[in-house]
């Protein structure tokens, strides 16, 4: 090998991830893991019974097509229409990827040149920050501060240069819970449209919102042809290790994304393509249940942290509660994740690690909530041993 790093020296210090850190720590200690956010039951039968179905017919079993098998990418085309009021052309504007962060690299890694900026909402999650590195451009936050967790507009402006040729939003956001307001995204379009800039938009938890409705950009007065929208059907079907997930824009953005993405996995997922067909044409119903499941369990859990001593912060959407250890008399949550399995059982995710103001988030910590209500029961009884 010689003397040549083993390592870009632009993904040098990003390491392994924390949650691959966090995970490893819950299994070794035995602790209640609410920190990765994977579901602790799958999703429909129906859609399981589907994906079985998919593979003794040998219907994916082998290569599926490079874009995606045809009945998904009618079945998403008709989503969009469905819940959001966007056509997409199943054949020009929709491409299946291996999940949504497999979409995000190959977006990235598609869309932008080195030395071009990227402005993300910070916290943000980890792949964006390495696929923005591998992609030889340069990330620009902008911060979203406790305890409302709200873009700062006039911030958002003053962040544009002449080098800024993306704006990666992400509603709802993960890990704050925010989900971003009609005008807030009205006045992020109308930046986008002034300045010239391309969007993508991850969209992940689009059905997991609480009270407040999720608005797609894409659906905006010039953002049709700007605009890469991002999704899976991990979360909202609680089938994460299936890792199917999409891509909708015009067709010029799509053709460059599949670009990328033919030399990331080029297929994946085969019968599983066949489940989540069936899966997103599901009646209203379970999407209903399910936001319903959901918030109840938020609640749950965002009064059991409260009691807990925790500064809990309600989301409005994703499955994730942000809170402050302050009130605990803590300061730093990397050192407080790292401890609490010890302490009391129960791992978490300190927000830090979505920062580049490292002080902005030292004292939050995320915690997930989609978990059978006996195992939030018990992790809450555990963290209450913390004010005991």
């Amino acid at each position: 090998m010689g003397t040549r790093p083993l390592l870009n020296r632009r993904l040098a210090g990003m390491g392994t991830t924390v949650f691959a850190e966090m995970s490893a720590l819950a299994t070794a200690t035995g602790s209640i893991n609410l920190g990765q956010g994977f579901p602790d039951t799958d999703g429909p039968e129906e859609v399981r019974e589907a994906a079985v179905r998919a593979l003794r017919e040998g219907r994916g079993n082998q290569y599926p097509p490079g874009p995606g098998v045809p009945e998904l990418r009618t079945a998403i085309a008709e989503h969009q229409q469905r819940f959001h009021g966007l056509a997409y052309d199943p054949d020009s504007e929709v491409l299946v990827t291996a999940g949504a962060t497999e979409a995000i690299a190959a977006t990235l890694l598609a869309l932008l040149e080195p030395g071009d900026e990227v402005i993300a909402f910070e916290p943000f999650y980890d792949s964006y920050a390495a696929c923005i590195a591998m992609a030889g451009a340069t990330r620009v936050p902008l911060t979203l501060r406790a305890p409302s967790f709200r873009p700062d507009l006039d911030e958002l402006r003053s962040l544009i240069t002449p080098r800024t040729r993306l704006l990666l939003i992400n509603t709802p956001h993960n890990p704050t819970g925010t989900v971003l307001t009609a005008e807030e995204l009205a006045a992020i379009a109308e930046l986008a449209v002034e300045h010239d800039l391309l969007v993508a938009t991850d969209e992940v938890y689009e059905h997991l919102v609480f009270g407040a409705a999720h608005h797609p950009i894409a659906a905006l007065p010039g953002m049709r042809g700007r605009t890469v929208s991002i999704s899976s059907a991990g979360k909202t079907f609680s089938f994460t290790g299936w890792k199917v997930g999409w891509v909708t824009a015009s067709p010029d953005l799509v053709a460059a994304v599949r670009t990328a993405k033919q030399y990331l996995t080029y297929v994946s997922a085969g019968p599983f393509q066949y489940a989540v067909a069936e899966a997103l044409r599901l009646p209203d119903t379970y999407f209903d249940t399910l936001r319903a499941d959901l918030l109840r369990k938020r609640d749950l859990l965002v009064d059991g942290l409260t009691a807990a001593g925790f500064r809990a912060f309600t989301p409005e959407g994703t499955y994730f509660v942000t809170t402050d250890i302050t009130p605990l008399g803590e300061k730093d949550g990397i050192e407080f994740c790292r401890a609490l399995p010890g302490r009391c059982g129960v791992v978490a995710i300190p927000n830090a690690v979505f920062y580049d103001d490292v002080e902005a988030g030292r004292s939050l910590v995320r915690f997930t909530f989609c978990k059978k209500d006996e195992v939030l029961q018990e992790a809450v009884a555990r963290l209450r041993r913390l004010v005991s």
